[in-house]
Protein backbone atom coordinates (compact mmCIF):
# COMPACT_ATOMS: atom_id res chain seq x y z
CA UNK A 1 0.00 0.00 0.00
CA UNK A 2 1.43 3.37 -0.78
CA UNK A 3 1.48 6.56 1.33
CA UNK A 4 3.03 9.32 1.15
CA UNK A 5 2.96 11.36 4.54
CA UNK A 6 3.56 14.77 5.09
CA UNK A 7 5.25 16.80 7.83
CA UNK A 8 6.84 20.56 8.48
CA UNK A 9 3.99 22.68 7.98
CA UNK A 10 3.11 25.21 10.92
CA UNK A 11 3.09 28.93 11.13
CA UNK A 12 5.55 31.36 10.12
CA UNK A 13 5.62 35.06 9.80
CA UNK A 14 6.36 36.68 6.92
CA UNK A 15 10.04 36.42 5.56
CA UNK A 16 10.51 33.35 7.22
CA UNK A 17 11.06 29.81 6.15
CA UNK A 18 9.69 26.72 6.53
CA UNK A 19 10.95 23.11 5.73
CA UNK A 20 8.20 20.40 4.11
CA UNK A 21 9.03 16.73 4.44
CA UNK A 22 7.00 14.01 2.40
CA UNK A 23 7.84 10.38 3.52
CA UNK A 24 7.32 7.58 1.59
CA UNK A 25 6.59 4.20 1.71
CA UNK A 26 5.03 1.12 -0.01
CA UNK A 27 6.69 1.78 -3.30
CA UNK A 28 10.06 2.18 -5.25
CA UNK A 29 10.42 5.67 -4.63
CA UNK A 30 13.33 6.19 -7.31
CA UNK A 31 10.67 5.22 -10.09
CA UNK A 32 8.68 8.54 -9.16
CA UNK A 33 9.03 11.88 -10.38
CA UNK A 34 7.58 13.47 -7.11
CA UNK A 35 5.57 17.36 -6.87
CA UNK A 36 4.39 19.60 -4.24
CA UNK A 37 1.61 21.48 -5.08
CA UNK A 38 -0.65 23.48 -2.88
CA UNK A 39 -4.77 24.92 -2.53
CA UNK A 40 -5.63 27.82 -0.87
CA UNK A 41 -9.53 28.20 0.65
CA UNK A 42 -11.90 28.87 -2.49
CA UNK A 43 -8.97 28.05 -4.69
CA UNK A 44 -7.70 24.99 -7.24
CA UNK A 45 -4.64 23.11 -6.28
CA UNK A 46 -2.05 24.18 -7.63
CA UNK A 47 1.37 22.67 -8.57
CA UNK A 48 4.35 24.60 -6.77
CA UNK A 49 7.38 21.99 -7.49
CA UNK A 50 8.11 19.04 -8.99
CA UNK A 51 11.57 16.64 -8.87
CA UNK A 52 13.10 14.31 -11.33
CA UNK A 53 13.65 10.65 -10.37
CA UNK A 54 17.30 11.13 -10.15
CA UNK A 55 16.55 14.80 -8.81
CA UNK A 56 18.92 15.86 -12.03
CA UNK A 57 15.49 17.97 -13.50
CA UNK A 58 13.65 20.30 -10.81
CA UNK A 59 10.65 22.93 -11.91
CA UNK A 60 8.90 25.51 -10.00
CA UNK A 61 5.74 27.75 -10.63
CA UNK A 62 7.29 31.48 -11.09
CA UNK A 63 5.95 32.63 -8.03
CA UNK A 64 8.21 30.42 -5.86
CA UNK A 65 11.21 30.56 -7.87
CA UNK A 66 14.21 31.75 -6.05
CA UNK A 67 12.62 31.19 -2.84
CA UNK A 68 11.40 27.52 -2.48
CA UNK A 69 14.19 24.63 -3.19
CA UNK A 70 13.12 20.81 -4.20
CA UNK A 71 15.09 18.06 -3.37
CA UNK A 72 14.98 14.32 -2.79
CA UNK A 73 16.59 11.37 -0.81
CA UNK A 74 16.12 8.03 -2.22
CA UNK A 75 17.71 5.59 0.26
CA UNK A 76 15.44 7.68 2.33
CA UNK A 77 12.67 7.68 0.63
CA UNK A 78 11.73 11.33 1.25
CA UNK A 79 11.02 14.93 -0.93
CA UNK A 80 11.97 17.94 0.80
CA UNK A 81 10.77 21.54 0.10
CA UNK A 82 12.31 24.37 1.44
CA UNK A 83 10.76 27.48 1.53
CA UNK A 84 12.11 30.90 2.40
CA UNK A 85 11.21 34.35 2.16
CA UNK A 86 7.50 33.32 2.82
CA UNK A 87 4.63 35.56 1.81
CA UNK A 88 1.14 35.45 3.43
CA UNK A 89 0.06 34.33 -0.34
CA UNK A 90 2.16 30.86 0.43
CA UNK A 91 -0.34 30.39 2.51
CA UNK A 92 -2.25 26.68 2.07
CA UNK A 93 -2.64 23.14 2.47
CA UNK A 94 0.50 21.36 1.07
CA UNK A 95 0.33 18.15 -0.81
CA UNK A 96 3.21 16.35 -2.47
CA UNK A 97 2.29 13.38 -4.94
CA UNK A 98 3.90 10.85 -7.07
CA UNK A 99 3.65 10.05 -10.38
CA UNK A 100 4.49 6.43 -11.63
CA UNK A 101 4.79 6.62 -15.12
CA UNK A 102 8.25 6.77 -15.34
CA UNK A 103 8.14 9.70 -17.54
CA UNK A 104 11.08 11.61 -17.90
CA UNK A 105 10.26 15.13 -17.27
CA UNK A 106 8.12 16.85 -14.26
CA UNK A 107 4.44 17.38 -14.99
CA UNK A 108 2.70 20.27 -12.84
CA UNK A 109 -1.01 18.78 -14.12
CA UNK A 110 -2.26 17.51 -11.09
CA UNK A 111 -3.99 14.70 -13.21
CA UNK A 112 -0.67 13.02 -13.68
CA UNK A 113 0.07 12.14 -10.25
CA UNK A 114 -1.38 9.03 -8.96
CA UNK A 115 -0.95 9.02 -5.47
CA UNK A 116 -1.32 11.90 -3.20
CA UNK A 117 -0.19 12.63 1.06
CA UNK A 118 -2.71 13.85 2.98
CA UNK A 119 -1.56 17.81 3.20
CA UNK A 120 -0.11 19.73 6.21
CA UNK A 121 -1.25 23.38 6.28
CA UNK A 122 1.15 26.29 5.80
CA UNK A 123 0.21 29.60 7.74
CA UNK A 124 2.00 32.24 7.09
CA UNK A 125 1.55 35.81 8.72
CA UNK A 126 2.11 39.06 7.88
Amino acid sequence: QVQLVESGGGLAQAGGSLRLSCAASGLTFSNYVMGWFRQAPGKEREFVAGIGRSAFKRDYVDSVKGRFTVSRDNAKKVVYLEMNSLKPEDTAVYYCAGDRSLRSVVSGDVDEYDYWGQGTQVTVSS
